[in-house]
């Protein structure tokens, strides 16, 4: 994290300068758009729509009220807000602020609704307008008359539709009571012909006549049952057959003249027996007995033949003679007579029932056109009757002149500006300008592909950073003379400790190094002239050798001759010893380019080029070799296949990533050892950190003794 918010950090250090440009660009535009910008007054008034308080009438109400509107569809609300920006309104209030007798007014219709705005207080029926101008009390006028001019269009909308009202009512009136006049009539006339004056009374006393009839008829049906009951127990003990036989039989018994004949019946027979005791059948006095009884008999035969009530003769041993039997015989015919009597009445009751149920089903039948007539009437009563009240209440409404939109906050003028801003404007100007930073930022990022630091050097190479080396003054990049440099500890110890990384790094000891870079301009051959100075400050013989047989500088550091140089010695005019040149510094030497070959590449793929390398790297402790940038030639490549590695330089700032990247991967590619990578070119706060002045340190010139490689005498 902690590296994280360090390369942030140095990025925003890298990025400052057109970071603060255009944060400073855009604060500068918010004070200039503040500086020519007018000063634009707001005011705000409120208007509410009220609902069925604002009228007596029950129809003003209902003109007056504020619906709810359909989900999703058309809101009263809405259309009010609207209604507002129209043009009746805007001619009235404008006649309002500038009466028609001042000339013509400086505002027109489509003025006032660009600088007047509605708004819907949610959840509420208010309405709040909004009106901006140059002018703070012309603002509070024109609103408060926008406002008025709104209650009294809303006013005569109201009045107007009521007279509309009033209008349609007065002639549906007449017509309603002609319906209702020939709706009563025709059902006067249906009920005289029906004969149904109340169905429910009607029905109610039916239906309470059938309850008693059928309650008659359940007692009259358990009376029956009792008399059946004791007829057959009557007709048991009297062995009566029927009505006619017990009525002759009880007035036999009763009878005085059938009396005395049964009685001298009864003595009758008692001499016939009393004779055929004591005479035979053929005596004369039985057969007189016997005819005198017989005589009797048919007497007796005649005189029930006359109580009968067929006149037919009846036995006479069915007469009741005894008081017992003519009461029970009594009886009989008693409850003979009950029974018919029941079963009669029980008759009538059915028929009754009957003809009830025929009237009780008849009477819907007949209450259907009734009913219908019946709603006719009544809805011709109640339609008139509304008409009527509505009427009433029209007129109320149309004298009243109400409105359902009242003013509840005037427009007041207001004592500071609405816009511009300043608050405002400068705080969207910070966050604008710093997201714009930001973004500059960002974009030069994005487009920058070189190298920023030591740590994404070596994080893009996977290689090891060998060293980061300072910028190096104007004066000090030519070593004549060599005191400006060496003298300075900040500049040296870089160098110094660039030089330790190597000896450290390498598994064996470092003769031969080839130090290149990927493209010109990033110091490859200042670090190979400064690092060969130290390496001979610290008394190793030293040999730079100028490989840059295109662009050589090596000779113009160290203020040299160009000549002799490598070109002599491959041709052979010279040795290795005698093209060396000596500079002022102990323990270094130089072997320029010479005179510039017409084909460098094919003087360095030479054997003797090859044989020269050798030959030095045998007689000093350190070669570094100043070959062109990789990207131009192949040169630093095949040296390095001579020594013991190349050394990479690069720039901050300067070295192109893809270009670096390519570069080692083509060494790779080729098995050339890489013994790492110089960043050239440190940031102030690494400058910072190498630079430690030494409080009362002067440099003093002295002689040193000779060291070898190692550090020996």
């Amino acid at each position: 994290m902690e590296k994280g918010i360090s390369s942030l950090l140095a990025v925003i250090k890298r990025r400052a300068l057109p970071a603060i440009a255009t944060f400073g660009a855009v604060i500068g535009g918010a004070f200039a758009y503040l500086a020519v910008t007018p000063n634009v007054y707001q005011t705000s008034a409120r208007l509410m729509l009220d609902d069925k308080r604002v009228s007596v009438s029950e129809l003003g109400q209902n003109l007056s009220q504020v619906s709810s509107g359909t989900p999703g569809g058309a809101s009263p609300l809405a259309d009010q807000a609207e209604l507002v920006k129209s043009q009746p309104v805007l001619d009235r209030a404008i006649a309002k602020v500038f009466p028609p007798g001042q000339g013509n007014p400086p505002y027109t219709v489509g003025d006032l609704s660009k600088g007047l705005k509605v708004k819907i207080v949610p959840a509420t029926n208010i309405l709040e307008l909004n009106y901006q101008t140059k002018d703070a009390n012309l603002a509070a006028n024109i609103l408060n008359a926008i406002s008025i001019a709104m209650v009294e269009e809303n006013t005569k909308a109201i009045s107007t539709e009521a007279t509309k009202v009033r209008e349609f009512l007065e002639k549906e009136v007449p017509q309603a009571r002609s319906r209702l006049l020939i709706a009563e009539k025709k059902e006067n006339q249906y009920r005289q012909k029906s004969g149904i004056i109340s169905f429910d009374e009607q029905s109610k006393s039916i239906v309470e006549s059938l309850a008693a009839l059928e309650q008659q008829e359940r007692t009259l049906l358990t009376q029956l049952q009792e008399v059946r009951s004791r007829d057959a127990s009557l007709r048991q003990i009297t062995n009566t057959g029927n009505l006619p036989k017990a009525y002759s039989a009880v007035r036999s018994g009763q009878d005085e003249e059938i009396k005395k004949l049964r009685a001298k019946l009864a003595e009758l027979e008692g001499k016939v027996i009393q004779a055929r005791l004591k005479f035979t059948d053929n005596h004369p006095e039985v057969i007189k007995a016997v005819g005198e009884k017989e005589a009797i008999r048919g007497l007796y035969t005649q005189e029930l033949a006359r109580i009968s009530p067929t006149n037919q003769a009846i036995a006479p041993n069915t007469a009741a003679n005894d008081p017992l039997s003519q009461e029970l015989t009594s009886k009989l015919i008693v409850n003979e007579v009950e029974r018919s009597a029941i079963e009669n009445k029980l008759k009538t009751v059915g028929l009754q029932t009957s003809n009830l149920r025929a009237n009780l089903a008849q009477l819907p039948i007949k209450q259907q056109p009734l009913s219908v007539l019946n709603r006719q009437r009544l809805e011709a009563v109640e339609s008139l009757k509304s008409l009527q009240s509505k009427l009433e209440e029209a007129r109320i409404a149309e004298a009243q002149k109400v409105g359902n939109i009242r003013i509840i906050e005037q427009a007041q003028p207001p004592t500071a500006p609405a816009a511009p801003r300043r608050p405002i404007v400068l705080a969207l100007a910070t966050v604008f300008g710093s997201i714009l930073a930001t973004g500059v930022i960002l974009l030069l990022e994005v487009l920058d592909n070189t190298l920023h630091d030591a740590s994404e050097a070596e994080e893009l190479l996977k290689l090891p950073l060998l060293g980061v080396l300072p910028t190096l003054p104007g004066r000090m990049r030519l070593l004549e003379p060599a005191e400006n440099f060496l003298d300075n500890v900040g500049l040296v110890e870089p160098y110094r400790m660039l030089l330790k990384t190597l000896e450290f790094r390498g598994h064996k000891q470092l003769r031969l190094i080839v130090v290149s870079s990927t493209l010109s301009g990033e110091g490859k051959s200042l670090v190979a002239s400064h690092l060969a100075a130290v390496s001979a400050m610290l008394s190793r013989r030293t040999l730079i050798i100028d490989a840059d047989l295109r662009r050589p500088v090596q000779h113009r550091i160290f203020n040299l001759n160009e000549n002799p140089g490598i070109t002599d010695v491959i041709d052979g005019h010279k040795s290795l010893m005698n093209a060396v040149q000596k500079t002022e510094i102990e323990n270094l030497s130089i072997l320029t380019c010479g005179e510039l070959y017409g084909r460098p590449s094919q003087l360095l793929e030479s054997a003797a080029m090859k044989s020269l390398l050798a030959e030095a790297a045998e007689k000093f402790d350190l070669v570094i070799i100043d070959t062109p940038p990789l990207a131009a030639c192949a040169d630093a490549a095949t040296l390095s296949g001579y020594g013991d590695g190349v050394m990479l330089v690069t720039r901050p700032g300067f070295t192109l990533k893809e270009i670096l990247q390519k570069a080692v991967a083509d060494l790779t590619h080729n098995s050339i050892p890489i013994l790492g990578v110089v960043v050239n070119g440190m940031t102030p706060e690494t400058q910072k950190y190498y630079r430690y002045p030494i409080d009362g340190y002067k440099p003093v010139s002295r002689p040193l003794r000779r060291l070898n490689a190692f550090g020996s005498k």
